[in-house]
């Protein structure tokens, strides 16, 4: 097994999703969704809970690997003694299919080669029946099949099926892992080779040039709008939050999260990232994938919900894995899901605001929709909730919610004196208003920096949004003092921690790395504050964090330099992307506030 989170790989069909190791194995398998139980679990446990492995059976002097033209088809080299093999590696995003192929491919001499497949259901609980059919390997449990199909002699050894075989220069041996219900007969095989070669052009097509970019950082940003467009369920347009679960933010530690959902909180960075680089049959997937799920009561509004809008997302533990790297517990499901965080609200209508800008289509159900949705944050605002970081230690007045508060009311004003839309302006600015004193009589210290909540002295990164979504200027006294001492006391090594609690805040034991997301929040508010040099340096830093495929986690240590959480994470690339186009002045983005630079200044 990898050894570290960074040393996997992802792959996608944009419904299910795999982590591959450096080593050859797949450690992560979801079919036919990304929250669907793992028949590869090895990632979470051990490799009797299911793995995929193909290396060479030697010893390998050297290990590299890529991504094939800005795709999700990845290309693994191994040097041996004896020669040199490369495996590549993907999930064809075709209608209909659901498979992992994989081709070895020989590249210099002779390299003798190992496959061991252990498949077992239900993240790793349920051994398979096992059986040929027609010549190739059915593995089937209660409602899930596989078929493999390969040229290479495969059979039975202590429950595992495993093959050797020797590949030579030129040589191409494929293998595919096909998905299909037990009580439906097996799709067609494909040819695997044709397979790859239509998917990396697949990806290539889709992965267009980002050409409001800096040319420094263009490729990076294509990665990571690949990554985003990998971690889309199709069917519906939702973007889930990470293709892992149970990744722990401290090695040991409990804050081990299932993030295959779609977080309301996510529209907003996601839809501007993809709206920004040019991609908005995406982004008005996202929208209205948003729209369907969040329907309904808005009282009743969720932060997250399902990949198909899904509102029962219960939380249970999954006992019989021991965690990665001995991180228990391992949770399916997700409990934030019933909290009141208030800062959602803002963050609907936020992403809904900039839909329309963008020239969306739009009508009066959904401005109803909208309207419904503000009366819940007018009769709701003062109210304490359980904030951005989704605390479990009881609700506060958190600042960054209230501000988010603000943005939905300021955003429904902006759309009746923008985009002509019918609304009680006058009682909205109003509240607009009370709701900007109450933060600034309330939230505002002593030093003058805006603090996590009222009566607290603690800095929150949450906090660098004040800027990025308007409510204060970048050049207000509060927003410069307020960005220094979280620059001061909240970084480490260049990296920005979410806050230092000086009471159990969020319910649980202390302990995590710092926050990618925020310290790309940092990237943006210093760039918008004209301190270009130091935005640049802090951003270039955290590109430096990628592991050697481009992909970024939820967090990072900044001692050992260790990636932590869920990975890829949709908020760490939507951030990456949005802080390029902020860097770079692009035209199509205004960072989060309307006018691209931070509210107007008080008069």
């Amino acid at each position: 097994m990898a050894s570290d989170i960074a040393d996997y790989a992802f792959l996608s069909d944009l419904q299910s999703s795999a982590l591959v190791g450096r080593d050859g194995s797949i450690d992560w398998l979801t079919f036919p969704r990304f929250d669907s139980g793992a028949c590869f679990t090895a990632l979470l446990g051990t490799p009797d809970n299911g793995r995929w492995l193909l290396a060479p059976r030697g010893g390998v002097r050297k290990v590299t690997r890529r991504y094939r033209d800005n795709s999700l088809v990845l290309e693994t080299v191994f040097e041996t003694d004896d020669g040199e093999v490369a495996l590549v590696d993907c999930m064809p995003p075709r209608d209909g299919h659901l498979e992992v192929v994989r081709v070895v491919e020989g590249r210099r001499g002779r390299v003798a080669m190992a496959m061991e497949l252990i498949v077992r259901f239900d993240y790793g609980s349920i051994v398979p029946w096992v059986r040929r059919v027609d010549g190739e390997l059915s593995l089937v449990a209660g409602p899930d099949a596989l078929r493999l199909r390969t040229p290479v002699d495969v059979h039975g050894e202590n429950m595992h099926t495993v093959a050797t075989f020797t590949v030579a220069e030129g040589d191409k041996v494929p293998f595919q892992l096909t998905w299909h219900p037990s009580y439906e007969e097996c799709k067609p095989a494909g040819d695997p080779i044709a397979m790859i070669e239509d998917a990396q052009r697949w990806w290539t097509d889709w992965s267009k040039p980002v050409t409001e970019v800096d040319p420094r950082w263009r490729d990076d940003v294509r990665q990571s709008l690949v990554v985003l467009k990998g971690l889309t369920y199709a069917p519906t347009g939702a973007v889930v939050a990470a293709a892992t679960t149970s990744l722990p933010e401290q090695i040991g530690g409990v804050r081990n999260w299932d993030y295959r959902y779609g977080w309301l909180r996510d529209a907003t960075f996601s839809l501007l990232a993809l709206v920004a680089a040019g991609h908005e049959e995406e982004a008005q997937a996202w929208r209205d994938w948003l729209l369907r799920a969040a329907a309904g009561d808005p009282g009743e509004l969720q932060i997250m919900y399902g990949i198909a809008g899904e509102r029962r997302l219960t939380e249970r533990t999954v006992d019989w894995l021991a965690g990665y790297r001995g991180s228990k517990p391992v949770r399916i499901g997700n409990g934030a899901s019933t909290q009141f965080q208030l800062d959602v609200y803002g963050e609907v209508i936020d992403a809904l605001y900039h839909a329309a800008q963008a020239g969306m289509p739009f009508d009066a159900d959904g401005w109803s929709f909208e309207t419904k949705l503000l009366d819940t944050v007018e009769s709701r605002w003062n109210e304490p909730d359980n904030g951005i970081w989704e605390v479990r230690g009881g609700r506060r007045q958190f600042t960054h919610s209230k501000v988010m508060a603000w943005v939905a009311v300021d955003r429904m004003v902006r759309a009746v004196e923008e985009l002509g839309w019918d609304g009680p302006v006058d009682r909205w600015r109003a509240l607009r208003d009370e709701i900007r004193r109450w933060v600034l009589d309330n939230c505002v210290d002593d030093r003058g920096v805006l603090v996590q909540h009222p009566g607290s002295d603690a800095l929150d990164a949450s906090l660098l949004m004040v800027p990025l979504v308007g409510f204060l200027p970048t050049n207000d006294p509060r927003v410069v003092a307020t960005v220094d001492a979280i620059e001061r006391e909240l970084t480490t090594d260049g990296l920005i921690d979410r806050y230092h609690a000086k009471e159990d805040v969020d319910g649980l034991p202390q302990g995590e790395g710092s926050f990618l997301l925020c310290s790309f929040w940092m990237v943006q508010a210093l760039a918008l504050m004209g301190r270009t040099d130091d935005a640049v340096r802090r951003f270039e830093r955290l590109l430096s964090l990628r592991n050697d495929v481009g992909l970024l986690s939820e967090e990072c240590d900044v001692k050992t330099k260790a990636l932590l959480g869920n990975i890829p994470q949709a908020f760490s690339h939507t951030a990456l992307v949005n802080a390029a186009l902020v860097l770079s002045g692009s035209e199509r983005i205004r960072s989060y506030a309307p006018d691209g630079r931070g509210a107007v200044a008080d008069e």
